[in-house]
């Protein structure tokens, strides 16, 4: 063991090589954990409680994470010694198996001794060779080869780091939309000093732009209509000015009446703040859907590829089901009223979404972001592992689609979905009565 290089171990490796990889890792580590700290220090001086709550669930994940990379570690020698029947290696492939060992692809994942014996001691632990050996002399193969363990090592590690970025960016994209709207806040709270001592007006609710950009009528042909208008309107314009003060008023009018002067941008932030917390974890039934994945990634099928149209459906859907609740706001006080005495008010119900739960949109948008994650970090981990030209990759035709829908699903998620999410679900029948009382005590101390 004490030559050749490649076998060495930590009894004939030189100490200030020891010592100069550990300086390294253990920097590293001590750098990201006090960044985190920071951020943390800094989110609770600025009483960002919800976004401190949100790295919390941050160091949860990464601790996940750490604890599953021991446990591959630890497991690894067990797991590579489970020997089966090669016969079992000739189905459920993500690769077609090739007719003979010497026409095999040099990026291929296949087991193959004299292909990997010296990269797998370079790869993890040491002994690698030693447990293919030993499923050989039964005529077998391992379960698992060193070198397709320590691939499955950095696939969880991506995936990880890929859906906290993705996640991080289309909050940090959409919030960067929402704070667009913080402006007709400080309008409305204007207008409504100089208008306290003015006398009630009419307001002619067709004539409103609330329901003249919503409002397409009666019968069933006008509802259709209001499903396409309500598809296209999330690809532009997906809230706008009356939108905010028509929404805002409805819900400052059904749960805090006697406070016109309510922050309702701020309780919105500070409302999506909190679930930026769930949105970021990574939950049971996700990590159920990789396995899946990694079940059914067999040659032909192409998962990899259907699968991006799961969260980019569902996406359209969700948008499209956000802006047609607004449009069903608009019909509603449409056909109630011709014309109403002050402001035109629509009435916020859980009625409107989906199963009477407005907590399940969040649910899908949830999905949505990991599975886009997903998607992302299965190209980049095979581009980096395999090569662009991996069979696994597939062919162009594949490629290019999955990165196009991709980079859309993130873009109007960020732009449109994401701020249609944090002023329509406002319109539910309750509201977050912590967030509410912080923002009330706020106005208060405004207006005094």
């Amino acid at each position: 063991m004490a030559g050749g290089g490649e076998g060495v171990t930590l009894e004939f490796t030189p100490t200030w090589v020891v010592a100069l990889v550990c300086f390294i890792i253990v920097s590293i580590s001590l750098l990201a954990e006090r960044g985190l700290h920071s951020a943390g220090k800094y989110f609770k001086k600025k009483n960002q409680n919800p976004l401190y709550e949100a790295l919390l669930k941050v160091k949860e994940e990464l601790m996940l994470l750490g604890f599953i990379s021991l446990l591959l570690t630890v497991s690894q020698k067990t797991i590579t010694k489970m020997c089966v029947k090669e016969s079992l290696y000739k189905s459920w492939q993500p690769c077609r198996p090739d007719p003979g060992p010497h026409n095999r692809p040099k990026n291929s994942t296949h087991f193959d001794l004299e292909s990997i014996s010296g990269i797998t001691r370079r790869l993890l632990a040491a002994g690698g060779e030693a447990q293919e050996g030993y499923c050989a002399q039964k005529g077998k193969v391992p379960l698992l080869s060193v070198q397709a363990f320590h691939h499955l090592h950095i696939f969880i590690f991506v995936l990880a780091i890929a859906h906290v970025t993705f996640s991080a960016m289309t909050i940090c994209f959409g919030g960067l939309k929402i704070r667009q709207w913080k402006q007709w806040e400080e309008l409305v709270a204007k207008e409504i000093d100089d208008t306290e001592s003015a006398q009630p007006k009419v307001t002619h609710v067709q004539d409103h732009d609330f329901v003249k950009d919503h409002y397409l009528g009666i019968g069933k042909n006008y509802r259709i209509k209001g499903w396409i208008h309500s598809f296209k309107n999330q690809f532009y314009g997906s809230v706008t000015k009356s939108d905010y003060l028509t929404l805002r008023l409805g819900f400052i009018s059904t749960h805090c009446k006697e406070n016109p002067k309510f922050d309702f941008h701020d309780y919105m932030v500070r409302a999506l703040e909190i679930d930026f917390k769930k949105v970021v974890g990574i939950s049971w039934y996700l990590w159920l859907f990789v396995v899946i994945f990694l079940l059914i990634n067999v040659d032909g099928l192409h998962a990899y590829f259907w699968l991006a149209f799961i969260p980019f459906f569902l996406l359209l859907a969700v948008g499209t089901k956000l802006q047609h609740i607004i449009t069903q706001l608009a019909q509603e006080v449409a056909e109630k009223h011709i014309a109403v005495e002050g402001d035109l008010i629509v009435q916020p119900s859980d009625e409107h979404f989906w199963f009477s739960r407005p907590r399940l949109v969040l649910s899908l948008i949830h999905f949505i972001l990991f599975q886009n994650a997903f998607e992302m970090a299965f190209f980049i981990w095979i581009w980096l592992t395999y090569g662009f030209d991996s069979c696994i990759m597939g062919r162009i035709r594949y490629i290019v689609p999955r990165i196009l829908i991709g980079s859309f699903i993130q873009i109007l998620c960020s732009y449109s979905t994401l701020p249609l999410y944090a002023i329509v679900t406002q319109m539910g029948s309750n509201f977050k009565q912590a967030i509410f009382n912080n923002s009330n005590s706020g106005v208060k101390e405004r207006k005094s």
